[in-house]
């Protein structure tokens, strides 16, 4: 195990633990990164580029509430948002040019059917908790 983890740093400086420091910690919360940077770069370029006229971002994430602004008042685009959430965020809603609430029938009426066959043969399977 690398040195510098050990013991976690979950206690403020000079605290000491009572037991020996564990050597696995479980983590409550993962988060995917990067994927919002990359959403947001591509819509800012491809306004710039001309590569659509109307664009729609499925979303929550204020983080692209900047690359929205931009691509709607710097380069003249429209772009919607397609909130998967009951409450979306307020700057999300201000920043695009149309807002349209994603209900739960419509994601489940988007799903790929539970199994698919490739001509190869291959089968790729849907998971199941997303039945």
């Amino acid at each position: 195990m690398d040195a510098s983890c050990h013991p976690p740093q979950a206690k403020p400086p000079g605290y000491t633990w009572a037991m020996p420091a564990p050597t696995l910690v479980k983590v409550v919360k993962s988060e995917e990164k990067g994927s919002d940077v990359n959403l947001g770069a591509h819509l800012v370029r491809d306004a710039f580029t001309n590569a659509f006229d109307s664009a729609v971002v499925l979303t929550n994430d204020s983080d692209l509430v900047e690359p929205i602004r931009i691509a709607i008042h710097e380069a003249g685009k429209r772009v919607g948002l397609l909130a998967p959430v009951k409450y979306p965020n307020q700057s999300l809603m201000a920043a695009s040019s149309f807002y349209l609430h994603v209900r739960n029938g419509h994601l489940a009426q988007s799903q790929l059917p539970p199994q698919i066959v490739l001509r190869d043969g291959t089968v790729i399977s849907r998971p199941a908790t997303w039945s």
